[in-house]
């Protein structure tokens, strides 16, 4: 099993940043060896894909509506995987979830929920306008 524990979620205004962190332990689990991705849902919306990273870090994925603001990393020696996101939006305002073990499916389907298989509880992020 697989525990995933976000954090740094907040309430800010318009325009000003947050930086989310996802840490990651379990059993069995190497973190090294997973993809990880974040992904948000506002109420009454579906959960859609936010940021992917790949293992090793050197792929990464953004969806349209956060490219140039959000920015994906990740620390292999701490088993955590970070989401900065700056000039933040009230359209951003949703819950924050991070995932890990995609697939097996093409990369070019990171933003599809449904192909990763553990998940946080997630982090609230609120921006008022």
């Amino acid at each position: 099993q697989v525990q995933l524990v976000e954090s740094g979620g907040g309430s800010v205004q318009a325009g000003g940043s947050l930086r989310l962190s996802c840490a990651a332990s379990g059993s069995g689990y190497s973190f090294s060896r997973y993809s990880l991705g974040w992904f948000r849902q506002a109420p009454g919306k579906e959960r859609e894909g936010v940021a992917a990273i790949s293992s090793g870090g050197g792929t990464t994925a953004y969806a349209d509506s956060v490219k140039g603001r959000f920015t994906i990393s990740r620390d292999n020696a701490k088993s955590t995987v970070f989401l900065q996101i700056n000039s933040l939006k009230p359209e951003d305002t949703a819950m924050y979830y991070c995932a890990t073990v995609f697939g097996p499916s093409q990369w070019t389907q990171w933003y599809r929920w449904n192909l990763w298989r553990f998940w946080g509880q997630g982090t609230q992020v609120t921006v008022s306008s």
